[in-house]
């Protein structure tokens, strides 16, 4: 049997790599297999592996300048679901061809403003393959003139179709925050945007996380004239969500 992907595929009968040929010559001394005996069970085997066997491709693309902010915000949350039921359709997905494919162009349907916690794997929470989201990472999730830029480049060049500012469970730059203990080099600048979510929340972690999350959607809905003006001409969505890293959903805000 020819390796894929340098692995030798084995089907629950011997396969003539040298592990299963060792173990075919002591059958066929004993007699319990002819060699068209095994011929005939590995074509059988090998055929309904093929069966029931999901060929790596790529999903079709979305068809992004039809989409609706709606319809995206429903791939973004279905994608979550999958993700969540342990059902990911991306791993599946032939990377070599995802690379050809967004070698020359990107054409992103979402955009995402998220902390840079390790912990949360954006596009494995959403179950979206290379060049389906336009991801901004910074600590905190916070809204400042580079963040805003970069989601303006994604909506305006881009054409993504909605922006989700997603906090997440045990946020570390919310707690600093509302513990406000001195902290070496420029780590403090991380406190200013979020003080107004823990003056408004109080001193719940859970609480703050997601005023966190609303009041920076809410500054770059209103802040930004290109976001503005996108979501007053329904070409863009943009809404606040809270990831749990225990469980892996997303829910909105």
């Amino acid at each position: 049997m020819q390796p894929e992907n340098g692995f030798v595929r084995h089907v629950g009968v011997a396969c003539g790599c040298d592990s299963c040929s060792t173990a075919q010559g002591g059958a066929e001394k004993d007699g319990a297999l002819s060699r068209r005996g095994f011929l005939a069970s590995a074509v059988g085997g090998t055929a309904a592996v093929l069966a029931g066997a999901t060929v790596s491709t790529t999903r079709p693309a979305l068809a992004q300048s039809t989409l609706t902010p709606d319809a995206a915000l429903k791939e973004l949350m279905d994608g979550n679901q999958r993700y969540v039921g342990g059902q990911l359709q991306s791993l599946n997905e032939d990377l070599s061809i995802l690379k050809a494919k967004t070698a020359e162009k990107q054409e992103p349907f979402a955009a995402l403003l998220s902390c840079a916690d390790s912990r949360v794997p954006v596009e494995f929470v959403f179950d979206q393959s290379i060049g389906r989201l336009f991801v901004v990472r910074v600590a905190g999730n916070i809204t400042t003139p580079e963040i805003t830029a970069s989601l303006e480049y994604g909506v305006a060049v881009l054409g993504t179709k909605v922006i989700m500012v997603m906090g997440h469970s045990n946020c570390g730059a919310v707690k600093a925050t509302i513990e406000g203990k001195a902290v070496p080099g420029q780590i403090g600048a991380l406190y200013a945007p979020i003080w107004p979510a823990v003056n408004a929340a109080g001193p719940d972690l859970d609480a703050a996380i997601d005023a966190n999350a609303r009041i920076q959607a809410t500054l770059l809905s209103e802040a930004s004239p290109i976001l503005a003006a996108a979501i007053k001409e329904g070409k863009l969505k943009v809404v606040a969500a809270r990831y749990d890293i225990a469980t892996g959903k997303v829910t909105l805000l």
